[in-house]
């Protein structure tokens, strides 16, 4: 593991007075029906409303505002499959910093599209993790910093303030859920929630971060098969050390209930959210006992997925 200190509950503080006038405070929204059938109350963090559509702004933000004027004149780079490298565009284009980013081939168009919107240049790549790892070696030869999607202590004090976040609107939660990829969202949860139980969620088809946890080894990335493309990636190394410490348990939830959650989602609350961020209410409603009677914060990730119309489904 790198020799960086791991960050702390004072660095998600520290976050979130850097952001202030630079990122949206994302409303939290709930829905009676959904609480009835679950059997317990859930607050719904719309991150999805965050500036480029997802938590990521937080961090990519984060990282930026802590670059010496050096770095932002030599510019920045990273890899992605969509949110992290719209949000580093972004905020790039607000600060003056070029932002080059690396995108699977195979990335949702959508997310390519916000990319591009977001005035970044962008590489295709192939997917997978070896690929990304060359394109970093390849380019940091150019003298630009490498702005990671999710394992740096900047970006993860970053995403850590939408749970900051979230404890100062929702009083007296006993619970927060998170999905899990590449972790940073989580462990800013975590360090975030200073005590309080945190979870996260996971999809079976690239349940790296739960095998990792239960073998105490990290594992690498299983090949891209779920519906949650934001969460196909590797737990990173300093995430999982965070994890390892303070996570309370990753739920393992199936593509077709991440679906239904998200379809519920869309026409109980009516906003439009990603699988990636459904999945923590399909992780709900497959752990019902293990809320019951609880007071749950969830946060919705992000929201850049193109919606289709569908039949109305039940809790």
């Amino acid at each position: 593991m790198p020799k960086i200190s791991l960050p702390r509950y004072d660095d998600i503080v520290l976050a979130a007075n850097r952001l202030e006038g630079f990122i949206k405070h994302t409303p939290v929204l709930t829905c009676s029906e959904i609480d009835e059938a679950l059997g317990c109350e859930v607050f719904f963090k719309c991150e999805n409303l965050q500036k480029s559509g997802a938590f990521k702004y937080r961090g990519a933000s984060n990282a930026l505002l802590s670059l010496s004027e050096q770095q932002r004149q030599t510019g920045v780079f990273t890899v992605s499959s969509g949110n992290h490298g719209a949000a580093l565009g972004y905020a790039g284009a607000r600060l003056g910093i070029s932002v080059t980013v690396a995108v699977p081939y195979n990335a949702p168009a959508i997310k390519r599209n916000n990319i591009e919107a977001s005035g970044a240049s962008i590489v295709t790549i192939e997917p997978g993790m070896e690929a990304r790892e060359r394109f970093a070696a390849e380019r940091a030869q150019t003298g630009e910093t490498f702005i990671p999607p999710y394992d740096h202590p900047d970006i993860i004090a970053g995403q850590g303030t939408a749970t900051l976040e979230l404890l100062k609107q929702v009083e007296d939660l006993d619970t927060v859920v998170a999905p899990l990829g590449g972790g940073g969202l989580l462990a800013g949860a975590c360090l975030a929630a200073q005590g309080l139980e945190v979870y996260g969620a996971e999809p079976m088809l690239a349940n790296d971060g739960f095998e990792s946890l239960r073998t105490g080894v990290r594992q690498p990335a299983k090949p891209p098969r779920s519906i949650c493309d934001g969460l196909l990636t590797q737990l990173g190394e300093y995430n999982f050390e965070i994890l390892k410490r303070h996570v309370s348990a990753v739920l393992v939830v199936e593509d077709k209930d991440t679906k239904a959650a998200m379809e519920l989602i869309w026409q109980r609350l009516k906003i439009i959210i990603e699988p990636s961020s459904a999945i923590t209410l399909a992780a709900l409603k497959q752990e019902r006992s293990r809320f019951a009677g609880k007071r749950v914060g969830i946060v919705l990730s992000g929201g850049n997925i193109a919606a289709e119309p569908s039949q109305p489904l039940k809790v």
